[in-house]
């Protein structure tokens, strides 16, 4: 792992200039594209890395190798040469090479991007596991992944910090709340009645061939729950079939907070 230089700072409680080695001995790191000697199996690199942070008795070190290939569901292929291991057979080994020491950070870099659907299930759920005794921080661009694993979220933009907050205040969208109405029918004069109300921030429209959405973004939840259906419907020429608060995806927070970087820049 390479550390590069700053000026101050501390990392656990341990000083990044004076304690450097401290501080790689309590962190784990694993790359994108992980490499291993080819030739060697999944027990023999793991039994050469223990050897770095490990100086007691064999048995011990072996130990922790056997609990590694556990963890990650390779204890049938411990034996085995890497060359001949898949994509996600590889990335698990890696893993299990970067928590070796039983890291209290584990830092991973896109551990899931390369791979197939059940090769990213199976790092999931490994990170899953690890995550109840090591702090895990990763960097990723696949939002679902971020959604379903992780307690915090933070958002660069062109390496600038944008967002940093727990995932469900994320989740929990703006200050506006948003309701998502699926309507069939007339629809222009009930549009033209919500603008008209100052509860009403924003209105989004998809037109589909058999039904109309919309997402109406409010800043009186009170009120609009009230009137919201009411006023769609006061007409008769609209039948609603559909409508809820919308339940926020990351990928709609993280569009939403990009598109309003760009738009203050």
């Amino acid at each position: 792992m390479v550390f590069y230089k700053g000026e101050s700072g501390t990392l656990l409680g341990y000083d990044i200039v004076r304690e450097s080695i401290a501080i790689r001995q309590r962190v784990g790191y694993l790359a994108q594209d992980p490499r291993f000697y080819e030739q060697m199996t999944a027990r023999e690199t793991l039994r050469f890395a223990a050897r770095f942070f490990y100086a007691g008795p064999t048995a011990a070190i072996e130990d922790r190798v056997v609990e590694a290939l556990d963890l990650v569901g390779l204890t049938g292929k411990a034996d085995r040469p890497i060359r001949g291991f898949s994509g996600g057979e590889r990335q698990r080994l890696g893993i299990a090479q970067a928590q070796i020491n039983h890291p209290d950070v584990l830092i991973l870099d896109e551990p899931a991007a390369s791979l197939d659907p059940l090769g990213r299930r199976d790092v999931l759920e490994i990170m899953q596991r690890l995550r109840q005794s090591t702090t895990i921080f990763y960097s990723t661009h696949l939002l679902d992944d971020v959604q379903r694993v992780s307690d915090r979220v933070a958002i660069l933009k062109q390496g600038e910090l944008i967002a940093q907050a727990p995932i469900d205040a994320l989740l929990a969208g703006s200050d506006k709340v948003t309701y998502e109405l699926t309507m069939q029918g007339e629809t222009q004069a009930a549009y033209t009645r919500l603008t008209q109300q100052p509860w009403v921030s924003t209105i989004k429209v998809e037109a589909l061939p058999d039904r109309t959405i919309w997402q109406v973004a409010v800043n009186d939840e009170r009120t609009a729950q009230a009137q919201l259906v009411a006023l769609v419907t006061a007409d008769g020429l609209v039948n609603v079939i559909g409508f809820g608060r919308k339940q926020y995806e990351l990928e709609d927070i993280f569009v939403s907070l990009v598109e309003e970087k760009n738009h203050a820049s």
